[in-house]
């Protein structure tokens, strides 16, 4: 059996990163959540007051033998906007930031690679490369919303960088 592995993205509304993640193959759990700040087990409520540190973020735990961190990373970048800075269209805020909360140093590395890349390319990449501390996931009504809901993200969608 396979060793699973975990990435976190931050990218602005945590349900647009999730939906456009859950149709990738080798992806087996997705949960949305807050990471990066400096308050335990915030809620929605208190990540909205701009007051706790916190970014919504997308925890995966994926596959490495059916996919790579490189190409979730990559599909990260091209699903949200990496030059925004602290927001991601009409979200604003600290909470919507563009992060990477890597788990391993080849995870570091692979990110910082990859804004490289597209600096070269002449984007102004604002995306942080922070180790992942803690993850605290979000209320339930927020797990896989837009499936619950039956919609697409209004804020997120694939532009090709890669």
């Amino acid at each position: 059996m396979a060793q699973m592995e975990t990435a976190v993205f931050a990218g602005g509304c945590f349900w647009g990163v999730e939906h456009l993640f859950k149709d990738i193959p080798g992806v087996k759990e997705l949960q949305v959540g807050y990471t990066g700040g400096s308050l335990p087990n915030p809620s929605y409520k208190q990540v909205c007051t701009h007051t706790t540190g916190h970014a919504e973020a997308l925890r995966i735990v994926f596959d490495p033998e059916i996919v790579s961190f490189e190409t979730l990373a990559k599909h990260f970048f091209e699903i949200h906007d990496p030059t925004q800075s602290n927001g991601q269209g009409p979200d604003i805020g600290p909470q919507y930031r563009s992060a990477v909360f890597y788990t391993t140093p080849s995870q570091r590395d692979i990110a910082l690679r990859l804004i490289n890349i597209l600096k070269e390319k002449g984007f102004k990449v604002v995306t942080q490369v922070l180790a992942l501390e803690t993850f605290w996931p979000a209320e339930e009504y927020h797990q896989h919303y837009y499936v619950k809901k039956g919609a697409a993200p209004y804020c997120h969608r694939r532009v090709k960088r890669f």
